[in-house]
This record gives C-alpha cells, structure tokens and sequence, in this order.
C-alpha cells in the first residue's frame, strides 16, 4: 500500500546559531516520505514564488560540535541567514555521511587519515561514494507547491535529481566557501571528483597529522 505524503505538523521555532545568525522560523515534519526518514523543512522568511532553497544533509559533527574536517556547519548557518532574507524552505534531511550514517562515516574518516580521500575511503568500505536521494526532498517541496526554485548549493547533483523529479531549478546558488587546513583536502576531493564549485584558498594538512 503506498502511502501518500503529507505534512503533519508546524511548529514555531527560533533560531539561533551562538554567535552567528538568528532566524524565526516554522518547523514542519511529514508522514508518507520515501524513505520513511524524520526529515525536517524549515520556512524562512517570506517564500515567494521562486524560493531560494538548501537541501542540507545531517551532520552530527559538523552541525552539532563544530568539526572542521567538513563545512556543514558554517553552510548550515549561512543557508540560515541566507534564506531568511530571501525568503525560503531549509530542508534538514536525515543522511547522515552523504548517506551511509554516522559510524561509517567516522571509519571512513579513519581511512582518511591514512591518505585515502573522502570518496575511496567510502568505497574502501564497500559503500557507496555517495548514497543520497533526494526523492523525499522533492515530495517536500511540492507539499509547499513549490514548482520552481532558486538552490543554494555547490553541488550539481542536487540539482540534477530535483529535475528529475519535475522541480525546475531556475539558479543554482553558490554557498561560500568555508575552507581550512583540516578541510581542504575534503574539499578538493568534492570539487575534482563530483563537480562542486569551489574556489579553495588553503593548502591542505597532510594526512598524517590530520586530526
């Protein structure tokens, strides 16, 4: 039996992200997803016909506890404040290491320790490179009756599968750039190997003193 997706709840909450933005926003969760996974929207501002949107994958680490081994936090926050001027939808979804959860995700961060990049530590694992879908994110977003969006993210492969499932992508949004010694070389990886747009200012930390 297929269940259709719907929303379930809204909720006010505001945002604050320590010293950096803070953002009224309402929550919405939703029954019937793809995936069956607690994915997350949150409105910002006040979307209009063509809203700036950001697909965000949960990071624990980078989110939560400010690693800098990727940029997901500083992306998070930026997005946030982005958004909330230009009025929006921030689409919190649950996958965890572009897909391949939590612990795998720190062994793979172990392998790169020993100089394998982020994409063949994943696959040194028997796991995909990237396992992400972005189905349930398009069912989000026609919940909103959002046809046509402006997307904030480096990343074509967002964008790619959106259109495949009929949401037009009118722009695709450069993020900034969040670079450091510890990041770069994950960095890199993403804009050589999977087409990010990135400028990356930094050299990169050699793996063996990565931390």
């Amino acid at each position: 039996m297929t269940t259709v997706p719907q929303v379930r709840t809204r909720v006010r909450i505001p945002l604050r992200f320590g010293d950096g933005p803070a953002a009224e926003s309402e929550a919405v969760t939703f029954a019937g997803l793809s995936d069956g996974l607690e994915h997350l929207a949150f409105v910002l501002g006040k979307p209009g016909p063509v809203p700036l949107v950001r697909l965000h994958s949960e990071c624990l680490t980078g989110d939560v506890f400010g690693s800098a081994r990727c940029d997901c936090g500083p992306q998070l926050a930026e997005s946030v404040a982005r958004i909330s001027e230009a009025g929006g939808y921030l689409l919190y979804l649950r996958q965890e290491g572009r897909g391949i959860g939590l612990y795998n995700k720190l062994d793979a961060y172990a392998l790169q320790d020993s100089g394998l990049d982020t994409y063949a530590a994943n696959s040194a694992l028997g796991l995909p490179e990237d396992a992400r879908d972005y189905t349930a994110a398009a069912q989000m977003l026609t919940l909103f009756g959002v046809q046509q969006l402006d997307l904030l993210s480096n990343n074509p492969d967002k964008a790619a599968q959106l259109a495949r499932h009929g949401i037009d992508v009118r722009e695709r949004v450069r993020t900034g750039v969040f670079a450091n010694e510890d990041n770069v070389r994950y960095l890199r990886a993403k804009a050589e190997q999977t087409g990010h747009t990135l400028a990356l200012p930094f050299e990169e930390r050699p793996a063996s003193s990565a931390v």
